[in-house]
């Protein structure tokens, strides 16, 4: 079993392109099933005094694997052109 507080330390990295995207700030659960829907990466900067970072959401589905101290995910940046 996984502690959120352990969740929150690891470094999430896209396997698309090997970027670490941060660690995870939030998870948001599905009240109903008490699953996991996604994790969401980002938040506010130091005390919010310098603004807010975007906030990156993961589908849970998109997570590919959490290892010991990292966790894979497959991410696709919302500002890459998509493609048909």
């Amino acid at each position: 079993m996984l502690k959120i507080s352990e969740f929150q330390l690891k470094d999430v990295v896209n396997v698309a392109d090997g970027k670490k995207l941060g660690n995870v700030g939030d998870i948001d659960i599905d009240l109903t099933t008490g699953k996991i829907q996604a994790v969401i990466i980002g938040g506010s900067r130091v005390l919010g005094f310098f603004g807010k970072d975007d906030e990156i959401v993961i589908p849970w589905k998109n997570i590919v694997k959490i290892g010991s101290d990292v966790i894979l995910v497959r991410y696709k940046n919302a500002f890459q052109p998509e493609e048909n």
